[in-house]
């Protein structure tokens, strides 16, 4: 969410240390996202966005190497670091770096759970903020084909305080270019009918995060079972019958306490098929699979809370909303606002046919039409990324000291009105992020920081017709294990969502004949 220059393209040939002769440092004052995200750091639940990246084949380690470092300077808004600060300052700043003052790229010894370890260091290892790039990213080489060729996954850890995962993947598409040498432009966006114009939101829709003076529901802890472990993984013979829509193994990682009791994330990843929608008509279709992804979280949280007794409350879904051109123009920092979308009234009403197992069908489609209404109006409201709110908070008036210790406070006492969870969904990936004789990526997870008092979150990203599905929970509020569980509840909600087409009619017997 911070504004950023451009990509800069050195000449050819230019060594990335090249600019280290430039003397002076430039200095940015933090962005609201920035200011707010600092002010909040916790040590036991670090603010990491998670990226990995699939690809068949092995890459050279020196060519990798040489094109991110590369790509770093094209993009120089990366190469930061925190300028030191005391309490009194009215402003945190950002230091550009003409080169890195740390490698970011690192190459772990190969082996069987090489890719469980980098996870575990993507969700409780924090780049820190004082070295530049903010990033790390991991090369693991796993087996590959049945010939023994290796396989690839290029895993990036960011500082979420600095960036946002789409920034970091405008960065490794730049990569990608400068290490295979074929283009990676983003692909043009889908060519869809125009929306109906909204110029406001229905004044029966809450939307907003306090829905009024009722509390958005919580998703109920559960750390009763104690069957997670927190090194190792569960694979999706484990998930319930309910949730057999899946023809592929999930895969869960956690860090930390298996019982659910210590510090830091758990986090499960899974790959679902996209549920079906009704063709479209002049153009338009009914719903997109954003709404379907909204309604099957808000399924999820409602379906959970049901079985573990709790009374109903309505559920309120962030939503990220990125607006960023993907080019190599793209301001490269946390550029995203955020939206909430309220799950009420008219829910409270079809609550029965919602948490149903299998929801009903009708109430479904009812709660499906809703909600693209409603994120049609929150997509086309302008609005600053974190409201007014976090505009006054972050207003260079006080010392950050100061402004620090009521944004905590502030943050405290809001807790019981904060969204239920946060639905991050990147879509397709714009780019073709082409390796060259690595190949291209054949799957690709995202996974968002799960801080309480949320202690949840849902990151999709769309490859090859897949949906690529990231839950990720703070262990103060799930163990491993209901972690699994929530996740099985969410593929099972998701299918839900599917359109089935309206059964044939008999034919009619014919005129006249047997009777």
């Amino acid at each position: 969410m911070t504004a950023l220059q451009p990509a800069r393209h050195e000449p050819s040939g230019v060594p990335p240390t090249a600019t280290a002769r430039e003397p002076a440092i430039t200095r940015l004052p933090f962005p609201v996202v920035d200011e707010i995200a600092r002010h909040c750091l916790q040590d036991d639940e670090p603010e990491t966005v998670h990226i990995e990246v699939h690809l068949p084949g092995r890459v050279d380690h020196a060519r990798l190497r040489a094109a991110f470092h590369q790509a770093l300077t094209r993009h120089p808004r990366i190469l930061m670091r925190q300028a030191p600060v005391r309490w009194w300052r009215r402003r945190y700043e950002w230091e550009l770096t003409a080169v890195p003052d740390v490698d970011p790229v690192a190459f772990p010894p190969p082996g069987p759970e090489a890719l469980i370890r980098a996870r575990e260091r993507a969700l409780a290892d924090c780049p820190p903020l004082d070295a530049s790039p903010p990033v790390r990213l991991e090369v693991i080489e796993r087996p590959g084909a049945a010939d023994g060729s290796a396989a690839t996954v290029l895993l990036l850890t960011i500082n979420h305080t600095a960036l946002d995962g789409p920034a970091c993947l405008r960065v490794l598409a730049t990569a990608a270019e400068l290490y295979g040498g074929a283009d990676n432009s983003p692909a043009p966006p889908p060519v869809r009918a125009a929306e109906p114009r909204t110029d406001r939101i229905p004044p029966d829709d809450a939307t907003g995060p306090g829905h009024g003076l009722a509390r958005p529901a919580r998703l109920a802890a559960d750390h009763g079972h104690g069957h997670g472990h927190g090194r190792g993984q569960s694979d999706g013979s484990r998930f319930p019958t309910s949730t057999s829509t899946s023809t592929s193994t999930s895969t869960s990682t956690s860090y930390g306490n298996g019982n659910g009791n210590g510090n830091g994330n758990g986090m499960l990843i899974v790959e679902l098929p996209v549920p079906a929608r009704p063709p479209r008509v002049d153009g338009r279709a009914p719903y997109t699979v954003n709404d379907q992804l909204l309604v099957a979280t808000c399924l999820m949280v409602a379906r959970w809370n049901r079985l573990h007794s709790r009374p109903t409350s309505p559920v309120v879904v962030t939503m990220p909303v990125d607006d960023r051109p993907r080019g190599t123009d793209m301001p490269i920092g946390n550029g995203t606002r955020l939206v909430s979308v309220g799950f009420r009234p008219e829910e409270h009403r079809d609550a029965e046919l919602l948490t149903a197992d299998p929801p009903d069908p009708d109430a479904v489609t009812r709660l499906l039409h809703r909600t693209a209404a409603r994120t049609r109006a929150l997509k086309s409201a302008p609005g600053p990324q974190l409201g007014l709110a976090g505009t006054l908070l972050t207003a260079p008036v006080l010392p950050v000291g100061l402004r620090g210790a009521v944004t905590r406070a502030l943050r405290t006492a809001a807790a019981p009105w904060t969204s239920t969870t946060l639905l991050s969904n990147i879509g397709r990936i714009p780019y073709p992020l082409d390796f060259g004789d690595a190949g291209r990526p054949t799957a690709v997870w995202f996974s968002a920081p799960a801080r309480m008092p949320r202690g949840l979150t849902v990151t999709t990203v769309s490859v090859s017709g897949r949906i690529q599905l990231a839950l990720r929970w703070s262990h103060a509020l799930l163990d491993d294990a209901a972690g699994a569980r929530l996740g099985a509840l969410f593929e099972s909600s998701l299918a839900a969502t599917a359109w089935a087409p309206p059964p044939t009619p008999p034919a009619s017997r014919a005129e006249g004949g047997a009777r």
